[in-house]
């Protein structure tokens, strides 16, 4: 069965807010074998929302509405339902008295337009909220032939969280048919998505029954394969057959076959070499040290770091000789070597990265651009130093950077 999640509120088309709840309401969903195909978001216009309803029902079999559900003018949620579905809005006592006592508890006379959250579309369930005064509405009809569940849910996620879990899902369960979704996450590194598509699709587009999505963000490629089937164990197995041909036609590139981050697989291999890590860096400003600290227990394998901006403490804290400063700049592979040789032999780490560039907006020139990075890891047998230019604004520039550093650590470790 395919479900429609339709977040409702204005709001959430400024920049300023952001819709969360639809991505616990796809876990919960996923959990007992429902996909969902469409996230919708709708302003608090009644014709956009009945309109909206009316789409949604065409085309999923399950829908939640959430938000929208509130005693202002514009919490519009049950009129638009009602409308999309040609149904009456009856005002229920029970509930209108339940909004009175609630008032009576904060000691205010309740305002009158709280009662519309006592009205109730012509053959709904209503769904008790325990965290708030807007019950939830649950609806199974008939639209255009075909049976349709409707659920009214509030917005505020601590109401909406609870309220699903309570009162949504144990109904969602007696009705959906037993099914079971197995899921895999892939990640590889600095691969351009466009190759790894390349790579990738002549395999994965074989598998219909799997849904292969693949998303890139600054030089980190995540492949999520799900396949939902009538028993767990066939869609595991199916799930498997494909991670393993792409993990082989991945190589080196993959890094993590179970979800883990860059920073969690270089401390894994860290620890499996018996090897520790310390940093000297410029240009990421301690980017990379503090990828890695925010994994717990980091401090068994990485000794620490050293943020090393100006020319003087490139010296003081590296080991830098100003004379190679003088001569090759700053930004230069002569420098980044000498970071990495230097942070290592001063903590005494088996490995030591160092980071030189220019991050930009400004600083580049027609030899040395913004953008132009040296990446550098010494171990004791040799150091080995990687140019890239990266082209984007100052923080992409950065996360770019680290994201090669570390994963030039994990090949090295390897």
């Amino acid at each position: 069965m395919k479900s429609e999640i339709v977040a409702i509120g204005s709001e959430m088309l400024t920049p300023f807010r952001q819709d969360t709840n639809s991505l616990f309401l796809t876990e919960k969903l996923n959990e007992i074998g429902v996909t969902v195909a469409f996230k919708t978001i709708v302003g608090d216009r009644r014709k956009d929302l009945v309109n909206a309803i009316r789409t949604a029902l065409g085309r999923a079999d399950i829908l939640i509405l959430m938000g929208g559900l509130g005693p202002t003018e514009d919490d519009l949620t049950r009129e638009a339902t009602a409308e999309a579905l040609n149904l009456e809005l009856r005002r229920e006592a029970p509930l209108v008295a339940a909004l009175h006592a609630r008032a009576a508890t904060w000691r205010i006379a309740m305002p009158e337009n709280n009662l519309k959250q006592a009205d109730v579309i012509d053959g709904a369930t209503v769904l008790q909220n325990a965290n708030g005064s807007a019950p939830g509405q649950w609806l199974d009809v008939t639209f255009e032939g075909f049976r349709k569940l409707i659920m009214l849910i509030p917005g505020p996620p601590s109401e909406c969280k609870p309220l699903f879990e309570a009162e949504c899902l144990p109904r969602l369960r007696e009705i959906v048919p037993p099914r079971f979704i197995a899921k895999r996450t892939l990640k590889a590194a600095m691969i351009p998505e466009s190759q790894c598509d390349k790579l990738l699709a002549p395999i994965y587009t074989t598998y219909t029954d799997i849904e292969t999505t693949i998303l890139a963000h600054n030089g980190d490629i995540q492949l999520s394969l799900l396949c939902a089937k009538r028993d767990m164990d066939t869609a595991e197995q199916r799930v498997e057959e494909l991670a393993t041909k792409m993990e082989e036609a991945l190589d080196d590139w993959l890094y993590s076959t179970e979800g883990e981050t860059l920073e969690q697989i270089v401390l894994y291999y860290l620890g499996l070499r018996q090897a520790t890590l310390a940093t000297a860096e410029s240009c990421t400003g301690g980017l990379v040290a503090q990828r890695i600290t925010a994994i717990p227990g980091s401090s068994r394998s990485f000794l620490g770091g050293a943020l090393v901006y100006s020319n003087e403490l490139k010296t003081a804290f590296a080991g830098v000789p100003p004379e190679l400063i003088e001569q090759h700049g700053a930004v230069s592979e002569e420098v980044a070597s000498a970071l990495a040789s230097g942070i290592r032999q001063r903590t005494g780490a088996t490995i030591g990265l160092g980071i030189t560039g220019i991050a930009g907006p400004t600083g580049g020139t027609d030899t040395k651009p913004v953008g132009l990075v040296y990446i550098a890891v010494s171990d004791p047998q040799r150091t080995d130093v990687l140019e890239r230019n990266f082209r984007g604004p100052r923080q992409r520039v950065r996360e770019w950077t680290a994201q090669q550093a570390l994963d030039l650590i994990r090949r090295k470790l390897m």
